[in-house]
């Protein structure tokens, strides 16, 4: 019998910052689209689990990766999700100047000081990958490449090719991220919870198995075909593919007590099934967003102290909790 998480994992500061440091800032996260970086200067922007990031295609052609933050006095170097940014990126509050790789090139105005080296203040830089026209980042430079974690979902997609129109929506909900991520990676809820979707697929057969990082769901619908794919890739991204529109589900934290739901959508101008598919999304998300905010009033009630995992339909929920307790090591 495994058991689950107890409940101060779900409501406690001090176990949110050790995830920042631990989780977030060791993982591949989701940053924004290649598509959005065509030209030198192209930026795209986004704060990812409390971490303000932005990547800029410099002036070779690359791709880099930074914190928004000055080295000055903690500045933002860009104030806007993309854009562009003529040949250096400028600090908003003093004006210090970086090249687009990184570099100090003006700290301007500074006037001259003893002992202060330009080579010494450049941009924290960041890991930066792509794949299938998604920019991805990672803080921790020892990280494996993004190629090996992904390789699961690579194999399922195949010679698929993403569509290029995408839609952005963000949706905050009112729990701890794990509440929300858990619930996607199990689908003992689904008929009690989304009875329309019950209608739809046999819920009794449903299941999730790991491969590596990754949970794959294996959903058989009525008709006895799978009607799409839907993974998700440690520790916090899913992956769900319907016909010939993707969805991009980024499961962010925002402190220990909420979170924001960032989808993506990547449609083929002008698909009739677009609408509908984000509308049939927007359903299960009000859902969702439902019941994990009910949870999560119930863990922070003081009744609940730890619960039981089936070992039929929940064994991706005992990987996930056993790997957060892993990486805390605690």
């Amino acid at each position: 019998m495994q058991q689950t998480l107890p409940v101060h994992f779900y409501r406690e500061p001090a176990v949110f910052a050790e995830e920042r440091r631990r989780i977030f800032a060791r993982t591949w996260q989701l940053l924004g689209l290649e598509a959005d970086l065509a030209e030198a200067g192209d930026f795209v922007s986004r704060e990812l689990a409390g971490y303000p990031i932005v990547a800029v295609r410099d002036e070779a052609g690359a791709i880099r990766a930074f914190h928004n933050v000055c080295r000055h006095r903690a500045g933002p170097l860009v104030d806007a999700p993309k854009g562009k940014c003529e040949g250096a990126l400028v600090c908003r509050y003093h004006g210090w100047r970086y090249t687009l790789d990184g570099r100090l090139r003006s700290a301007t105005g500074f006037g001259a000081t003893e002992g202060f080296d330009p080579r010494d203040f450049g941009l924290h830089p960041l890991k930066v990958e792509t794949w299938r026209g998604l920019v991805f980042v990672n803080m921790d430079a020892g990280a494996e490449p993004l190629s090996a974690q992904i390789a699961p979902i690579d194999a399922l997609l195949g010679e698929r090719v993403f569509p290029s129109e995408p839609y952005w929506e963000s949706h905050p909900i009112a729990c701890n991220w794990k509440v929300y991520v858990e619930n996607y990676l199990e689908g003992y809820h689904i008929e009690m919870v989304h009875p329309t979707l019950a209608g739809e697929v046999e819920a009794a057969a449903y299941c999730v198995r790991m491969q590596d990082q990754v949970a794959i769901h294996e959903v058989p619908t009525r008709g006895g075909a799978t009607a799409g794919i839907w993974a998700w890739m440690w520790p916090n991204l899913a992956f769900n593919v319907y016909h010939d529109g993707v969805m991009l589900e980024h499961m962010l934290p925002e402190g220990h007590a909420g979170a924001r739901l960032d989808y993506v959508y990547l449609r083929r101008p002008g698909d009739p099934g677009a609408q509908a598919a984000v509308e049939s999304s927007a359903r299960l998300t009000l859902e969702d967003k439902w019941i994990c905010e009910r949870v999560q009033r119930n863990l922070d009630a003081g009744v609940y102290d730890a619960g039981v995992l089936s070992p039929r339909h929940e064994t991706a929920v005992g990987w996930f909790q056993a790997k957060v307790r892993e990486t805390l090591a605690c």
